[in-house]
């Protein structure tokens, strides 16, 4: 026997178990610590400028071209982008997840490249950035000047110059960027009135500067091949780029016939400015450059943030006086605070469960067993964790939580097995040691197969959901297996130690105990010899309670994952259509004033002039992080603070004024609740849009099932309309391509060329001075310059009108398409409020109209029904291995019909407490197949076993259930007790301990309580396969005595036998 070598060599058994701890502490050490694992799916960015274009002229010419040849790229799911009339068009191709992004950027950008030649030239001169696109956002650094010393010019590009670059080479990052830069550029501020008196335009100084800020290569002197006798090679230098304000002032633009010369100064005010002005960052109401650093996959949360915050305490002893940098906003409080509670919870159901082991031994040196064997399995898990490449995350650590009490489980089978021989017995306990392993030796390999072949199929599943399963389920698995060699090694030779005498605690609460439980197992086996007699009875209940689960599952609203308390929230400010940047900012200073006014508020992130939800920069937005004090200091949850936030800014009627809670799984969505994408297949533009959008979303305001339902996106967007008399141009000898170049360089910011400062590169960019171009009216007062000299204003040329259109226009998978969010009402699950947006748009929608769902909604649509498959596996995995041990078909099936109890108990217990069916609670009830499974092979093991030994199969059943009684009701307490801790949680991270914890402690109970009456029942009906047993219960019960007198005699002469030969030894 395996075991018994085991037994007579206690220190090799120890000494593995020690080599596992060693493993497991080793790996501990290396293993990346983060808040999920790599769940989020890849993206690629593809970023294109076009100075001065709208959103309209952008989708057309940019989006539209680039989106087509990248259309169906490798492993991609989908792609939307939005183009903004601030010229710039972001393409986000979203992949698989486990698609490797190094490749997919690869293949993503060999498609752009061959789309670069439809592209304007203006497009192609300015670059087409193609990147990965990180989601897992780890922290926001806040650069400031407390005394007002420095600008946001200086302090972006000092961060820039200085800091920039060493935070991109900490290793774990994968992208560092200042939200808004203010990167250095020369600006030309050109003065049109000065041109037209001059007769001069800007095509005419764009020409000077391109032609005396250019950098030459002259060559060299004495450059071979040369005559012999060569002595010198010298290289020729000449002042190429130019690097100055005073240098850039000096470009000739003309000379005139009296020798005297036009300069740039003459006609333009030049400052080295920012290259764009569209931003604001501020910390807690004070100006500051915002910096956000980007998490590389697999990567180490913690290691990298506390690496930046080192970085930058070395830096800052190089800062200039009065600059300072702070970490507003660092999404591994949560990590560390969630991680602190799952740690807790852990050691809380530890002390629990080392309780519920010692009320039922009595004896405290007994309980140290299971206590030693359970952080053997556990530290062990670590090493093959890290064997295969995962991480230390919330789901690997709820898997740990569980996992104590499987591990404990088969110790205390084992202990609990030998401790019954030697007091019923009265064995010594080396032999009662040996026969126990003897028992138990087969229904622990058993456990673990069953346990293992549940988990092992999810581990296949695709997707998020499946991701998300098999963390959980690998973890348990490892844990599973290392607890099932423990079990067979380390706690058999620990039970002779430790066991050699009985030490049992004798006062009146345990005196009291053992007569109330012996009175119970009485009870409870005088119940299952009632049922056995009464097998159709039983079925009739049992077909009642799969009814009742079957109904339970209907009414159980679904979800992805629950939301969480992160210790922040988001708030986004929208202000009417057409609205000024320094507009904005006022009304940003109010909201962000009402919000700091609640204590429960830490500090405040504002990013004025971006867009959170829709992902771009526009003038009339603001996003807000409103960091909240630490989970210890408030007893207020963050999703009250976002109700207050709604009323207490409900007076501001200037602006839309929105809170909502982060997504749940950053990189799937940029808020919580739905997304949804409205496509236009037919034509119409953006007006025929905007109107199927108003309709649809009236619709769905309409249903209570909805909190919110809005398109923050508009199609009559206040604009201005130049409609150029092209044949009147002609006529006069304007060049049509010099009107609009002029508007360019006048109206918009028109990139010239480049220069260099500080070591980089910087563009030189030119539009009007601020008082040219502040009114409509001013654009009139341009003047092109006609090909007879004539200087023409453009108001002879066009009309100006005022028109509206979309400030931004959004594709999704190639299509015109509106984003739609939302979010259901409280009670009201994400898989409910899909179901309910689809029926109105099939209600709604025209045949040329179509949807589709992105971020997390997408997911959800895509895992739906993953949960189901996983289960059906994992039963028919147990009912195969089951099958091979017992040898027969049929016996599974006893065991198998165990497993609707856990299910029944944890549907009642979520919907009891209204939660959803999420993927936490999903991965709970596969961890029930298991373990509902382990006490049915139990009581089913040890009733053949008795049937074996010569048992009726109903008396084999009844003493079955009355040995293994105990052990389960030991095993299943101690794991109910282990998850309490987690079904009553509060603080960071509770949403998803209390979906596990509830749902795996309501299955456990009924599993316990139920199953336990039930299993032997279905054991005695399988073997006879009759429904009832006409003997009546004291016939039964004496069968079970004689059989017992008869296996006593057997095992004293047995040991005995064992006895004498070890004296003969």
């Amino acid at each position: 026997m395996f075991s018994r070598f085991f037994i007579d060599r206690p220190i090799f058994a120890m000494v593995i178990s020690i080599f596992i701890v060693i493993a497991g502490l080793a790996a501990m050490r290396s293993l990346p610590i983060a808040q999920y694992p790599e769940i989020a799916p890849p993206q690629v960015l593809v970023a294109a400028t076009y100075p001065g274009a709208s959103a309209e002229v952008l989708e057309k010419t940019v989006a539209a071209p680039l989106e087509t040849q990248i259309n169906g790229v490798e492993g991609m799911t989908y792609m939307n982008s939005t183009s903004a009339s601030n010229g710039r068009v972001e393409i986000n191709i979203t992949f698989d997840i486990g698609t490797d992004i190094d490749q997919a950027v690869i293949n993503v950008n060999n498609r752009v490249k061959q789309a670069e030649a439809r592209l304007p030239q203006e497009v192609r001169r300015q670059g087409i950035q193609v990147e990965k696109n990180s989601s897992s956002f780890l922290q926001v650094l806040a650069f400031t000047s407390p005394d007002g010393r420095y600008d946001d010019l200086y302090t972006s590009n000092y961060v820039t110059l200085n800091v920039l670059d060493v935070l991109k080479r900490i290793p774990g990052t994968t992208n560092v960027q200042i939200f808004g830069a203010k990167d250095y550029a020369m600006r030309i501020w050109v003065k049109p009135d000065r041109l037209a008196q001059l007769r001069l335009t800007t095509g005419d100084l764009v020409r000077a500067i391109n032609e005396q800020n250019a950098q030459y290569a002259v060559g060299r002197i004495g450059q071979p091949p040369m005559a012999t006798g060569q002595e010198l090679a010298l290289t020729i230098n000449t002042q190429g780029r130019l690097a100055d304000v005073a240098q850039f002032e000096n470009i000739v633009v003309r000379a005139n016939p009296d020798g005297s010369l036009l300069k740039l100064k003459d006609l333009a005010r030049v400052e080295l400015g920012s290259k764009d002005y569209d931003f604001i960052g501020r910390q807690s109401g004070k100006p500051a450059t915002l910096v956000g650093i980007f998490l590389k996959p697999g990567a180490n949360a913690l290691d990298v943030a506390a690496d930046v915050k080192k970085t930058l305490a070395e830096l800052s002893t190089r800062f200039p006086d009065g600059l300072t940098v702070d970490v507003p906003y660092d999404t591994t409080d949560f990590v560390h605070v969630s991680i602190r509670e799952v740690l807790k919870t852990l050691a809380e159901a530890m002390v629990l469960v080392f309780l519920v082991v010692y009320v039922f031994l009595q004896n405290w040196r007994a309980t140290l067993i299971p206590t030693l064997a359970v952080p053997v399995s556990l530290i062990g898990t670590f090493a093959g964790l890290l064997m295969l490449g995962y991480s230390i995350n919330t789901l690997t650590l709820f898997g740990m939580v569980l996992a104590i009490g499987i591990v404990v489980d088969d110790a205390i089978v084992v202990l609990e097995n030998v401790e019954r021989i030697m007091h019923e017995e009265g064995i010594p306990a080396h032999a009662a040691a040996i026969q126990a392993m003897s028992e138990v030796t087969s229904p622990v390999i058993a456990i673990a197969l069953v346990l293992c072949a549940v988990f092992v199929p999810i581990a296949f599943l695709g997707g998020l959901t499946g991701e998300l399963y098999r963390q959980f389920a690998v973890t348990l698995s490892i844990a599973v297996v290392i607890s099932a060699i423990v079990a067979l090694t380390l706690t058999p030779s620990l039970c002779v130690l430790i066991l050699k005498r009985e030490h049992k605690v004798e006062n009146r609460f345990f005196a009291a105990f053992n007569r109330g439980f012996t009175r119970f197992t009485g009870r409870y086996t005088g119940g299952v010899a009632w049922l056995i007699r009464r097998g159709g009875l039983g079925l009739i209940l049992f077909t009642g309670m799969v009814v009742l689960a079957a109904g339970l599952w209907k009414l159980t609203p679904g979800s992805l994952v629950p939301d969480e308390d992160q210790g922040y929230y988001i708030t986004a400010v929208y202000l009417p259509d057409g609205a000024s940047l320094e507009r904005t900012d006022r009304i940003v200073k109010q909201v962000d004033a009402i919000i700091r006014e609640n204590p429960n508020v830490d500090r405040t992130v504002v990013f004025t002039g971006f867009d959170f939800i829709g992902g771009s920069f526009k003038n009339n937005a603001a996003t807000f992080f409103v960091v909240l004090k630490h989970w210890d200091e408030r007893h207020v949850p963050a999703n009250a603070l976002v109700g207050e936030v709604f009323m207490k800014t409900a007076h501001i009627k200037e602006a839309l004024v929105l809170a909502f809670g982060p997504p749940a799984i950053f990189g799937l969505g940029n808020s919580g609740g739905f997304e949804f994408y409205l496509q236009n297949r037919g034509e119409g533009g953006s007006a025929q849009l905007a109107a199927m959008s108003q309709q649809l979303i009236g619709k769905l305001q309409q249903d209570p099932q909805f909190v919110m339902v809005s398109s923050l996106w508009r199609a009559n967007v206040p604009q201005l309309s130049v409609d150029l008399d092209r044949e009147k141009a002609k006529t006069l000898g304007v060049p049509i391509d010099g009107v609009f170049d002029t508007l360019a360089a006048t109206l918009g910011t028109y990139y010239v060329n480049d220069f260099n400062k500080y070591g980089r590169t910087w563009q030189v960019l030119m539009s009007a001075e601020p008082a040219f171009r502040s009114r409509p009216e001013d654009m009139g007062g341009i003047y092109i310059r006609s090909e007879r000299g004539e200087m023409v204003p453009l108001s002879a040329l066009a009309q100006i009108r005022q028109t509206t259109g979309p400030e931004t226009l959004e594709r999704f998978n190639n299509l015109p398409s509106v984003k739609i969010i939302g979010a259901g009402a409280p009670g009201v699950s994400s898989g409910q409020a899909i179901a309910a947006v689809e029926k109105a748009a099939k209600e709604t929608l025209p045949p040329e109209f179509s949807y589709d769902w992105g971020g997390a909604s997408f997911q959800e649509k895509k895992s739906s029904g993953s949960s189901g498959y996983a289960l059906a596996l994992g039963a028919l995995m147990v009912f195969l291995i089951l099958a091979a041990q017992y040898e027969r078909w049929s016996l599974p099936l006893a065991v198998l019909l165990a497993l609707p109890f856990g299910t029944f108990g944890a549907l009642a217990a979520v919907w009891l407490r209204g939660m959803s069916n999420d993927v936490y609670f999903q991965i709970g009830l596969v961890t029930l197949l298991g373990l509902a499974a382990k006490n049915a092979i139990l009581i089913v093991e040890f009733a053949i076993y008795k049937h074996q030994e010569g048992m009726s199969a109903a008396a084999a059943a009844i003493e079955a259930a009355r040995l293994r009684f105990r052990p389960i009701l030991m095993t299943s307490l101690a794991f109910i007790l282990g998850v309490l801790p987690l079904a009553i949680s509060h603080g960071a991270g509770a949403g998803a301990r209390q979906a596990v914890g509830t749902g795996v402690m309501g299955g456990m109970l009924a599993a316990t309580f139920l199953a336990v009456f039930f299993v032997p029942l279905f054991y005695r009906l399988i073997a006879d396969r009759k429904l009832s047993e006409s003997r009546s219960t004291d016939d039964l019960f004496a069968e079970v005595r004689a059989t017992h007198e008869a296996y006593h005699r057997k095992l004293l002469e047995r040991a005995a036998r064992d006895h004498e030969g070890d004296r003969h030894e």
